[in-house]
Order: structure tokens, then C-alpha cells, then sequence
């Protein structure tokens, strides 16, 4: 039997005129697709681009991306001026006093040891409670501006950073990561430093007699926001870079600098270096600090927390009840450091806690001991301790 014919098929000529009208049709719908898919494309290849961009301006750094002339600032007191009188609502001077803002930060990936990662973030805590108490505002920072400034070098670069994107900061205060604050009432006298641009722990004995490469102590120390600084930082970073400047810069560091080691340039040596070698240029607006701890050194401290609970009291700042305390050698984001480890994790906790105190009396509560984590009560007036804090804020304690 005939097969029949389907009716919806088109058996005409004008049918078939129809049918390819159609495939006219969708191809162009096709190729309408592709170039929109092709569009999309560039846009996600663009997108890739600038992102590419921004991790690499993050990785290598700005200043490998353009000329060191391009880099240079030479009216940075103009600019910055001109920047203050445009925005009111950020002044550099708040209730009559100078704004600081704190500096610190660590390496981006996490620790080698894992407990160190706890530390870091009890001394991040430490640094946050002394800032709140005194009104200083805190950047803590894990990048790397410069691949080439590694280790200690990497806060010269972030300095110079931090000023120009905060020029409402009349002060940085640069504090590295293993420092703790341990007088969370002693404030610093800032009055003091108004003819100077840099106030920096250290002996002048040791500095211009000695020419000691431990006299001053980049580790804790206050830059204000200006030229000169700016200055000061470019001269200094000049050792930093990896490789043949700072291999080189370590040798002369080391036939210069009484009693330093033979190894690399460190930053360190390279600000004392600087300032005795071009002591004309820089020298007048440096104050060499003594009289209170900007920087205490962690070995003669914490033994003596106890007798100093006993005899002093909080608010002197110097050895009776030190300022900052430094665990200079510990390296406890590290596998190895000068010291043990235990040594180093059982002082850390004490220094912790020693501060720590200072901050919960004020709620009623202490550690159990400075080597405990656990809170008691120490004040019974009141079950709600809230409502007391001012009554007991340790800025207006009388002792």
C-alpha cells in the first residue's frame, strides 16, 4: 500500500520558500548569540585583566610598577595641608591632642607553629585594648607591599603607605607583632616631641660614642606624618631590597656598627647607620627616648611582674612598670627562635595577663595568675559591674 502524505509537511513551493525563510531566520538568531557570547567574553577577559592587575600591584608592589621619580613626593606638607583644610570632619588634632594611629601587623600566611597564631592574636587584643583606652586609632596589616622587602623591611614601605593614606594621622606609631603593651595607663607624652618628627627608644652614649648596633630600637617608635618623613624613609630603605644591596649593605653595617654580627642588612642598623652618617641631616629632629619603656626588652621584665604589682603601680612606664614589653627573639610565629619556646610561650602569657588585668579590673574580674587564663571576681560591690566602669577606669585611678 502507498505511504501516505503527512498534511502538516510542506509539499509546495511556497511551503519550501517558508522552510528556508526559517533557517534564514535562526541562523541569524545564531549568529546574533555568538556575537553576544563573544561580547560577554571580552568583558570577562577585561575584567580578568584588571583584577590580574590588582593582585599584582599587591604581590610586587607599587613602587615595582613605576619609576622611583614617579614614586618620589616632594610637597607632601603642602599636599597634606591642602587635604586638611578640604576635609574638617578628619582633623589631625582631636579634644587638643595629636590623632596617632598604630601600626603593626604579621606575615600573610598562617604560622609555622600553630600556637603562634593563638599569640598573634592575644597581642593583637592587647594592642586593640590599649588603643581603645586612649583614644589611638589601630591599622593591623598582613600584606606585603614589596616582594623585594621582606622580613623587617616590609613596615618601611607600609609606613610611608599608611601616611599617605591617612593624612589626617599627625603621628604612626609602628609596633611589631610580637610587642605587648604592659602599662595600659601610661600615655605618651606627645607634647614632648612637638620640635621632633621621630621619638625612638634608645642610649646616646651608645648611638654616638659606642656606635653600638644596638643603640636605638626600631622595633617600637613614633613618626609624625610629614616630609621629613617621607625623607627619612627613602634614605632608609636603601639597604632593603633582597639580594647584592642588602648583602653589600650588611658589610658595611658591620665594619661600622660596634659589636654587630656578620649578616645581612637589617633595618635596624641601617636607621643607626644612617642617622650617625648623615647626623647634620637628620639628627635635629630625632628625640633619642630613655625615660620611659617604648621598647623593654622581655628577658629582665616578666620575672618581676609580681614584685612590681606589689611595689608600683601602673602609669610610670619605665622599668617599675613598663610600657611596652618585646619578646625580641621568641619568633613564636616560627619553628626556631633564640629562646625556648616553652620560655617563650609561658612569658608571653604572663605578659598577656599582666595587662590583661589592668583592662577587666575595671569590670570587677583578674586572671586566677598570671599564668592562668581562668577569671575570678576581685570586687564584690556590685552585680553589675557595667555601671561602675568610669567609677574605676584606670586612666582616673588614684594610686
Amino acid at each position: 500500500m502507498g505511504q501516505k502524505r503527512n498534511p502538516s509537511l510542506p509539499t509546495t513551493s511556497a511551503g519550501a520558500s517558508a522552510g528556508r525563510a526559517f533557517v534564514r531566520g535562526g541562523r541569524g538568531v545564531l549568529r546574533g548569540k555568538q556575537v553576544k557570547k563573544t561580547f560577554n567574553s571580552i568583558k570577562i577577559t577585561v575584567l580578568c585583566g584588571f583584577m590580574t592587575i590588582i593582585v599584582l600591584r599587591g604581590t610586587i608592589g607599587i613602587g615595582n610598577l613605576r619609576s622611583s621619580e614617579a614614586d618620589a613626593i616632594s610637597n607632601w606638607d603642602t599636599d597634606r595641608q591642602n587635604w586638611l583644610e578640604g576635609n574638617p570632619e578628619f582633623p589631625c588634632h582631636v579634644n587638643g591632642k595629636p590623632r596617632v594611629l598604630l601600626l603593626t601587623g604579621s606575615q600573610p600566611n598562617p604560622c609555622d607553629n600553630p600556637i603562634g597564631d593563638h599569640y598573634l592574636l592575644k597581642a593583637i587584643k592587647n594592642k586593640i585594648d590599649y588603643c581603645r583606652i586612649h583614644g589611638i586609632e589601630i591599622v593591623y596589616t598582613m600584606a606585603h607591599l614589596d616582594k623585594e622587602l621582606a622580613g623587617y623591611w616590609g613596615k618601611v614601605p607600609m609606613i610611608r603607605r599608611v601616611m599617605l593614606s591617612h593624612p589626617e594621622a599627625e603621628w604612626i606609631w609602628w609596633m611589631d607583632s610580637d610587642a605587648l603593651f604592659t602599662d595600659m595607663v601610661f600615655e605618651i607624652p606627645l607634647s614632648k616631641y612637638s620640635n621632633h618628627n621621630l621619638a625612638i627608644h634608645g642610649y646616646p652614649d651608645l648611638l654616638f660614642d659606642e656606635k653600638s648596633w644596638i643603640a636605638l630600637n626600631a622595633r617600637s617608635f613614633l613618626i609624625r606624618n610629614c616630609q621629613w618623613s617621607l625623607d627619612l624613609l627613602d634614605g632608609w630603605v636603601t639597604m632593603g631590597p633582597k639580594g647584592p644591596l642588602r648583602e653589600e649593605g650588611g658589610k658595611i653595617l658591620s665594619a661600622n656598627l660596634m659589636g654587630r654580627p656578620d649578616f645581612d642588612a637589617d633595618d635596624q642598623s641601617a636607621l643607626i647607620y644612617l642617622l650617625i652618617s648623615q647626623r647634620d641631616k637628620w639628627l635635629d629632629k630625632v628625640f633619642i627616648e630613655n625615660s620611659y619603656y617604648l621598647h623593654g626588652y622581655w628577658v629582665g621584665l616578666v620575672d618581676r611582674y609580681e614584685e612590681m604589682i606589689e611595689k608600683y603601680h601602673p602609669g610610670l612606664g619605665d622599668e617599675r612598670w613598663p610600657l611596652v614589653t618585646h619578646f625580641v627573639g621568641c619568633k613564636p610565629c616560627g619553628k626556631y627562635g633564640d629562646y625556648p619556646m616553652e620560655r617563650c610561650l609561658r612569658s608571653m602569657e604572663r605578659a598577656f595577663n599582666f595587662a590583661d588585668n589592668q583592662v577587666l579590673k575595671l569590670y570587677g574580674f583578674g586572671h586566677r595568675s598570671l599564668l592562668s587564663p581562668k577569671i575570678k571576681r576581685v570586687r564584690n560591690e556590685t552585680d553589675t559591674p557595667l555601671e561602675y566602669v568610669d567609677k574605676f577606669d584606670i586612666r582616673r585611678a588614684s594610686f
